[in-house]
């Protein structure tokens, strides 16, 4: 079956697209079937948020929260259990792309209870319990890109366990990504284990910075202020990417390891819905299509794509000098990049908690009732 042309193209040109949801609705109806067949995704993404919205609000539930509660678990208990078992489904379901793809894509992604952010030992534990509970090759372990996050993420990939490391907002946070995951990688070398099988991404937000961003320079009000918004996240992207190229290029540092069957670990653009009804529903993808890439969407932005997605080629290829132009016009413009950032990362982190504790809450409420 041919998949859809728009997300063809984006193949073409290296970028693999992602399913940025996952619920037991969308399994049992058949959607990821036709993600997966018509509209050409190749993984899936998950995280808190994504979990709060499908499990609160559906009663397809209902009969595992009901065994749940008859085995004696726990409310986080169970709400592992819901989780583990979509994810679960969704790993079978994707692992002839797994097989197809030599393991890069067809990959899952869960991630560690949001509470444990700035808790590498915890990390560490809960993410090596879902590795084995799971026990998929396709499976990747969501790590937040905090300090703590980091360390765990060199921990595990030592260890084997595919990871993708979310949550990273800036260049800097990207590159101590990068160093961690190559030297998680010489350690996995070294502990006799086959690299080969280790799969990484790193995961860059985007609309969000350009939400805040757009903010600071519409207050500050200049032409020039005003002609930079809606580049923001599109250029910390594109400045990500360049040090990617470098990073991961013939005749670098990352040639010992790939001679050793170590792969590259790819960016991922995540938060790419566009939140900004003035811009192109597509944005986000068009802009950031390139080699060696994958574009998480949500349903309505996949849809989008699929519908109108004008794709223009490698937008990222052969950019660093105008994104690097672009990004100090936008600090010269007096936008302190570092201070949003961290805010960022906070808020981010801070959501996420959020949403487990709602949905923890909403699983403990009707364990109780059952």
């Amino acid at each position: 079956m041919s998949i859809n042309p728009h997300i063809a193209d984006l193949k073409k040109i290296g970028t693999s697209v992602w399913l940025d949801d996952l619920s037991t609705d969308l399994l049992d109806s058949g959607a990821v079937d036709t993600f997966i067949n018509e509209m050409g995704v190749v993984g899936i993404t998950t995280n808190p948020s994504i979990f709060e919205k499908s499990i609160t609000m559906s009663s397809t539930y209902d009969a595992t929260i009901a065994q749940c509660a008859a085995a004696g678990e726990s409310a986080s208990e169970a709400t592992f259990s819901l989780i583990c078992k979509d994810v679960d489904e969704a790993c079978k379901k994707l692992l002839p792309i797994w097989e197809s793809s030599g393991g890069i894509d067809g990959r899952v992604s869960i991630e560690v209870e949001p509470g444990f952010a700035h808790d590498t030992a915890n990390t560490v534990k809960q993410a090596r319990a879902l590795w084995e509970r799971l026990s998929h090759p396709n499976l990747l372990i969501k790590v937040p890109a905090t300090s703590a996050g980091i360390t765990a993420i060199q921990q595990l990939t030592s260890e084997g366990i595919s990871v993708n490391t979310t949550l990273i907002f800036s260049v800097e946070c990207y590159e101590a990504v990068v160093n961690a995951y190559i030297e998680g990688l010489r350690e996995a070398q070294n502990n006799g284990l086959d690299i080969s099988t280790i799969v990484s991404v790193a995961s860059i937000f985007v609309s969000r910075l350009d939400t805040v961003v757009d903010k600071q320079l519409t207050d500050i009000g200049t032409e020039r202020a005003l002609s930079l918004r809606g580049k923001t996240g599109i250029t910390n992207c594109r400045l990500a990417y360049d040090i990617f190229v470098q990073t991961y290029k013939q005749g670098g540092k990352f040639d010992e390891l790939a001679a050793l069957g170590g792969h590259p670990q790819r960016l991922l653009w995540a938060s790419t819905s566009v939140k900004n009804p003035a811009y192109p529903d597509t944005l986000y993808v068009v802009e950031l299509a390139g080699p060696h890439t994958v574009n998480t969407l949500p349903q309505r932005t996949l849809k989008a794509v699929a519908d109108h997605g004008d794709i223009k080629g490698d937008t990222l290829t052969g950019k660093s000098m105008e994104a690097a132009a672009i990004w100090q016009a936008i600090k010269d413009e007096g936008v302190d990049i570092n201070a949003v950032v961290q805010m960022l990362e906070k808020q981010g982190v801070a959501a996420f908690i959020e949403s487990w504790k709602n949905l923890v809450a909403s699983v403990e409420s009707r364990m109780k009732d059952m």
